[in-house]
């Protein structure tokens, strides 16, 4: 009506009088800074690697879920992968159920692949999912075992960086990945939230790492980025100071911070994808943490950024 409109126009009259020129002024400003970034990345393919131990804390999940949103809406044919390790242990220390790791990845024997099934498959997705639909998101589960989306083999004893020769268990080697429905799921318009599990031709249930899984699906859809949240800022200089971020990083760099120990653990495997990742196509690969609000906005739509980023140009 005339009288809404003209309180309306009353408001704004008093938000610009009393400062709310400054801030319109800013929020102009940052629209024109991004639209580069929206002109870029529209129609593009990001692929988002997500943790249990984000996945386990409502917080951390709602805003990571609503950056999902934003992208989605602006365009950007987004593809989630999630863990869901946290879970696992958690509920592997209720059954009784021994859990190991080493350099980073878990070993699984048979009674810990029923655990993990129940857990990512289970409620690792139905967790975030709801997140997803909560933020206005459409979102599709999927795993490695639906239509064939993952062909894996058992993983053979492999020699590791400094634990000689391990044998993981129940854990699958990927060979390919046939990316047709993910690519028609995202053709409907939706978001694809692909659990790593996955099974070989014997019908044998695997668990693939999920760094790895997020990783090869990147390369078989060709994507533009590939972005493994961690709980870190992303890789450190010395990992006792969070500070000692850093912003860019070389192959080189990357391969005397995993021989002097300053990569090691959980950011093994992910900085291994990474390399393979960008070694097979995908155009950028940045580590964000996951703790951070809205650190995948800030990483994607500034210059700046606020993790870590490795790809063949420098930011």
């Amino acid at each position: 009506t005339v009288r809404e409109s003209a309180s309306c126009s009353e408001s704004r009259s008093r938000a610009i009088s009393s400062g709310g020129a400054g801030v319109k002024a800013g929020l102009v400003d940052g629209l024109r800074d991004v639209l580069p970034y929206l002109r870029h990345f529209r129609g593009r393919t990001f692929v988002l690697k997500i943790g249990g131990e984000a996945i386990e804390s409502e917080s951390l999940l709602l805003n990571f879920a609503s950056q999902v949103a934003v992208l989605h809406q602006l365009g950007i044919r987004v593809v989630i992968v999630h863990g869901g390790g946290v879970g696992a242990t958690e509920l592997a220390s209720k059954l009784g159920i021994d859990t190991s790791f080493i350099e980073g990845r878990r070993v699984t024997s048979r009674e810990m692949m029923e655990v993990i099934l129940m857990s990512l498959r289970g409620v690792a997705q139905a967790k975030l999912l709801s997140a997803l639909v909560a933020s206005g998101t459409s979102p599709v589960g999927l795993s490695g075992l639906d239509a064939h989306i993952a062909v894996v083999e058992k993983k053979p004893a492999v020699e590791t960086i400094n634990s000689g020769l391990v044998d993981y268990g129940y854990v699958g080697k990927l060979e390919s990945i046939n990316p047709s429905l993910i690519e028609s799921t995202l053709e409907q318009g939706l978001v694809p939230v692909l659990c790593p599990v996955s099974s070989d031709a014997q019908g044998q249930c695997l668990n693939v790492n999920a760094d790895d899984f997020a990783c090869a699906v990147a390369i078989a859809l060709r994507a533009d980025k590939l972005i493994l949240l961690t709980s870190p800022r992303g890789l450190l200089k010395d990992i006792g100071d969070p500070l000692s971020l850093c912003s860019q990083v070389s192959a080189e760099e990357i391969g005397v911070m995993i021989k002097d120990g300053t990569i090691q653990g959980g950011m093994l495997p992910k900085v291994s994808s990474a390399i393979r990742a960008l070694d097979h196509g995908v155009k950028q690969v940045h580590m964000v943490s996951f703790q951070l609000p809205d650190a995948v906005l800030t990483e994607v739509f500034t210059n700046e950024g606020c993790g870590t980023m490795r790809s063949e140009e420098r930011r």
